[in-house]
């Protein structure tokens, strides 16, 4: 049997993967060491610093209290907010973002495309690099604001608001696979794939698992990125195969074929348990954030001096990493036996081992995927089995 790597590959997978086990173990300081200076001793200087940019900002573009367009958006914001100080609340959020953003800035372009570069993982040209960088911070700006807006405002008007915020939210979730269809695209193109043999038989595959789908697409990954990659995305009317260009150009169609069944196998699965639990959870985490912040406003933690101070806000990502955390190693227990699953759904809707074999080998040499990664990486949260264990459990005739 075929070994899954020569020695050189295995040498070049395991220098590629060294420095993604140094940044893992690390990255929980870093990234809690951050989150502990905002809530310590630079909560304080932050805060006046947006208190002060807030004021100066206010005196220049005062005007747009009483222009048309923006008068009525700026009063919504008041209304919302209950009181002055939105913009403050904004700003001190968005530079407690930002800042995060400033010091990982260096190990983020060193992984993300020296290191990448480095391996011939990435396609990436300088522009585009920054151009998906620039649609990230824009995407995140965008999130810490409505997030500091919708849910301190609404904490500051409504009692229970974690069950007014909390409920809707979470019954979105509920229906978010629907818009999965929709969200890649704002950073790689999507076309239908061409009429052919592949997509004959990808249609004929697809009846023979009872899956309805919409189209087949290929999403033009090329452009950043060789990792080859097939995923479903939405539910429904809106439930497409996507295969990335690089998947088409490099497997052959026995191949391709493989890589959709196992995706299918997770299109059979049951999701509901899963997003209940998520929708379910979220709620709770937002009432146990509601305690925290009530207990920081009579104890005059981290400098709030009310109820739903916007000083306390590296409190949320900060509870957030712990509860993910903890969670962790058991979700990501779960999510590998679902890839197991998967695997034993492929072969048998498939009936092919040796190609649903040799599909696994070229896409771990292809993606540079550690045969044997170290134990504490797999027990930290690897949401797939490692590569070699996922090969030696496909037998051939």
């Amino acid at each position: 049997m075929e070994p899954i790597f020569t020695p050189d590959q295995l040498a070049e997978i395991k220098a590629y993967s060294l420095p993604y086990y140094i940044r893992a173990a690390v990255n929980p300081f870093i990234y809690v060491g951050f989150l502990a200076l905002m809530l310590g001793p630079l909560n304080g200087p932050f805060y006046r610093f947006a208190q002060a940019t807030a004021a100066w900002l206010d005196a220049r573009l005062g005007f747009l209290r009483t222009a048309p367009v923006s008068r009525v958006f700026l009063r919504a914001l008041d209304t919302l907010w209950g009181e002055p100080g939105w913009g403050t609340a904004l700003l001190f959020s968005l530079f407690v973002d930002l800042s995060l953003k400033l010091v990982t800035a260096p190990i983020d372009f060193y992984f993300g495309y020296i290191l990448e570069h480095r391996y011939g993982m990435s396609t990436y040209t300088p522009l585009g690099y920054a151009r998906d960088e620039l649609k990230q911070l824009l995407a995140s700006v965008f999130i810490v604001s409505a997030l500091v807006l919708g849910l301190y405002g609404l904490a500051r008007r409504l009692r229970r608001w974690w069950l007014v915020l909390g409920v809707p939210v979470a019954l979105l979730m509920l229906v978010a696979a629907a818009l999965d269809p929709y969200r890649s695209r704002a950073f790689f193109d999507q076309t239908p794939l061409e009429p052919g043999p592949l997509r004959t038989h990808l249609t004929e595959l697809m009846a023979r698992a009872n899956i309805p789908f919409s189209d087949v697409l290929v999403e033009k990954t090329s452009v950043a990125s060789n990792r080859v990659q097939a995923y479903f995305a939405g539910q429904g009317p809106t439930r497409t195969i996507v295969l990335n260009d690089v998947l088409i150009r490099e497997f052959t169609e026995g191949e391709i074929l493989a890589a959709v069944a196992h995706e299918a196998g997770h299109v059979n699965e049951s999701q509901w348990p899963a997003r209940i639990a998520s929708s379910v959870a979220l709620v709770a985490f937002l009432f146990v954030l509601d305690r925290l912040l009530r207990l920081s406003a009579a104890r005059g933690w981290f400098g709030a001096t009310r109820f739903a101070d916007t000083r306390t806000l590296p409190l949320i990502p900060l509870l957030l990493y712990i509860v993910m955390t903890a969670a962790a190693p058991f979700s990501a227990a779960f999510s590998r036996e679902r890839e197991r699953e998967a695997d034993r759904y492929a072969l048998r809707l498939t009936q092919d081992p040796a190609t649903f074999r040799q599909m696994l080998v070229k896409a771990a040499r292809l993606n540079k995927m550690d045969p044997e990664p170290p134990r504490w990486v797999v027990i930290k949260g690897l949401t797939h089995p490692p590569i070699g264990e996922r090969i030696a459990d496909v037998s051939t005739p």
